[in-house]
């Protein structure tokens, strides 16, 4: 969901999981069901955090320890996760966090900026200087956004457990119940989140790098290209070859709701140069090695490729159409192998991925 067509600027699938009709999907791997802590090297962890609700997504933090200060990549998509991590990192280290770098502009990575700052005075809140303008221009109306979707949400949840039957009039099965009964339990603590949350703006902006010394450790801030969004920040930590991605880098199912993806191939390619063994992405579980970002960027380029293949035939060739021709079958397989519980999310973003780049290639 992104700022460009009016859609959520909440970020990750909310759209899809929380406010599609019909109902109640059951759980993929996309959606984490319990937070894990992991111990990337000596002083680097990466925290994958519960999602709050099924598509209320939290982004991943990671946690670099100096010997002299402490860095932050990412503030999770609710307060409470992100103080919940703080108390964790005063375990970890009695060291300061003097750095808590926003990846990107949508809220499920920044939710917790203002928790950071009471925690650490004299924390540096970093953002490239157009994540800062779209922070600027979306976050004050984040609490409104939540409170209104949380009250559809309500209210088809209400309706499905009193009927006993989906937004498409079929029968609930037994899962389907479930899943709204557990909908309804979590949506009051939400609300009560978008209702004390208050924006925190970034405090030190940068626009293509900063390199930061933590004491005995190297951390590289780089925006590499636009992709997902318009100011996406990367993190690097070249002696550990640890790449902390964002949401460049989604897995097991990416995040293409808007964004570049011209550029996003390029941004790719850019990361996939850097000596990296472990990536962070922005959602999902840690990767070892760079198959899954290769996948991603030849995913787009396939899908770029048809639709410009498409409009060189008949430059006034209709979306639908597109949409219809353009095939990503072998990329999907390839992503999802034998596991098919993410093939609905799946197609979603791809629909969407088709929408961006048929927009984008009709401005070329």
């Amino acid at each position: 969901m992104r700022h460009a067509r009016g859609l959520s600027i909440l970020g990750g699938a909310l759209a899809f999981l929380v406010l599609a009709g019909g109902a109640p999907l059951a759980a993929d791997s996309s959606m984490t069901l319990e937070r894990v802590a992991t111990k990337l090297a000596d002083g680097v962890y990466e925290i994958r955090h519960r999602d709050p609700l099924y598509g209320w997504v939290n982004g991943n933090t990671t946690v670099v320890v100096g010997s002299r200060e402490a860095l932050v990549v990412d503030a999770c998509g609710v307060a409470w996760a992100a103080r919940e991590d703080i108390a964790e990192i005063r375990r970890w280290t009695d060291r300061p966090v003097r750095y808590l770098l926003n990846t990107h502009w949508h809220h499920d990575h920044n939710a917790g900026d203002r928790d950071y700052l009471e925690a650490f005075p004299g924390l540096a809140i970093v953002a490239h200087v157009e994540t800062r303008r779209m922070l600027d221009a979306t976050s004050p109306h984040v609490p409104a956004q939540v409170l209104a979707q949380a009250g559809e949400a309500r209210a088809r949840y209400e309706k499905q457990l009193a009927t006993g039957k989906g937004d498409d009039g079929k029968p609930l099965s037994p899962q389907g119940r479930t899943l709204a009964e557990q909908q309804l339990a979590a949506l009051p603590a939400l609300v009560a989140d978008a209702k004390s949350w208050v924006y925190q703006a970034p405090t030190l902006t940068f626009e293509r790098e900063l390199v930061i010394d933590l004491g005995g450790r190297e951390v590289r801030i780089a925006h590499l290209g636009r992709g997902n969004t318009g100011g996406d920040a990367i993190a690097y930590l070249p002696k550990e070859k640890i790449l902390i991605a964002g949401d460049l880098v989604v897995h097991p199912v990416p995040y293409i709701f808007d964004g570049y993806p011209a550029e996003w191939i390029r941004t790719l390619d850019r990361l996939a140069a850097l000596d990296a063994e472990t990536i962070v992405p922005g959602h999902g579980e840690v990767l070892h090695d760079k198959k899954y970002l290769h996948q991603l960027r030849d995913l787009m380029a396939s899908v770029i490729d048809q639709i410009e293949a498409a409009l060189a035939a008949n430059p006034d060739v209709a979306l639908d159409e597109v949409k219809k021709k353009v095939d990503v079958a072998a990329s999907r397989d390839a992503i999802l192998g034998d596991d098919r519980r993410d093939a609905p999310f799946f197609d979603y973003a791809m629909r969407s991925l088709v929408e961006i780049a048929y927009h984008e290639a009709k401005q070329r």
